[in-house]
């Protein structure tokens, strides 16, 4: 089953506006997403870039949201716990919480990575990808992705 996921800040594919960026702003873009299925007990995000010199770069960790929920606003902070339920991990800025795209040049893809899933975690805040990949494997029921392009 697939979620489809959007953002009124760019298209499938499209380029990510400078805003959303650490050339700017820096926030973290709208997200609104349709097709989580019955039996969903909660959500998880990732946002990464593959193209990195380095290896995939992770952007944005966020998981344990409700299973209701159908977007995130434009600029969500960086607090450990969001007022939704929701538990920030780490990026690979070493931070928690939107680190936007800031390549080092050229045109990097950034895949915002929706998960549907059978199971509530009993995680801290902090985590990893690779340790909310260990916890979600078995458990994902649906899941979606929107891909952003960004240019230096």
């Amino acid at each position: 089953m697939d979620i489809k996921i959007t953002s009124s800040a760019f298209a499938e594919g499209g380029l990510i506006p400078k805003r959303y960026t650490c050339d700017s702003e820096d926030v973290s873009p709208d997200l609104t997403w349709s097709g989580v299925p019955e039996g969903t007990q909660s959500i998880a995000l990732i946002c990464d870039d593959p193209d990195a010199p380095m290896g995939t770069w992770v952007h944005w960790v966020l998981f344990n949201l409700p299973a209701d929920l159908t977007g995130l606003p434009i600029a969500v902070g960086p607090d450990e716990n969001l007022a939704n339920g929701g538990l920030h991990g780490k990026n690979d800025f070493g931070r928690l919480g939107y680190g936007g795209p800031c390549p080092p040049g050229g045109t990097h893809r950034y895949y915002f990575k929706l998960y549907a899933l059978d199971i509530r975690f009993d995680l801290s805040s902090g985590i990893s990808k690779a340790q909310l990949l260990v916890a979600m494997d078995g458990h994902i029921l649906a899941e979606g992705q929107l891909m952003g392009r960004y240019t230096r």
